[in-house]
């Protein structure tokens, strides 16, 4: 097990975590809208974050905000806020 974070693996991170903040923009449960904006707009921050760490080559602090901001979602989902099934990107389950 490699105790770095490659290109590549930030990439995919980056790809895992925009994948579940989209499908969370387009499942959020009726009548959490409220809740679901916080957590949305928490985890959009995070992968804003995660680019500009990149960008300045700290790769261990973006890859932390991706991790971050997936954790957002997961818990939305495992709340019950978004209303989805994908036990590979989600917490939840089938």
């Amino acid at each position: 097990m490699s105790s770095t974070i490659s290109r590549e693996k930030l990439e995919k991170y980056f790809f895992v975590a925009s994948k579940a903040l989209d499908i969370a923009e387009n499942n959020i449960s009726k009548g959490e809208s409220v809740y679901a904006e916080v957590i949305l707009d928490t985890a959009r921050r995070y992968v804003s974050d995660a680019r500009h760490f990149e960008k300045k080559g700290d790769i261990v602090t973006a890859f932390a905000a991706l991790n971050y901001a997936h954790g957002w979602l997961d818990a939305g989902a495992r709340l019950g806020i978004f209303d989805v099934k994908d036990s590979t990107l989600f917490a939840v389950d089938n």
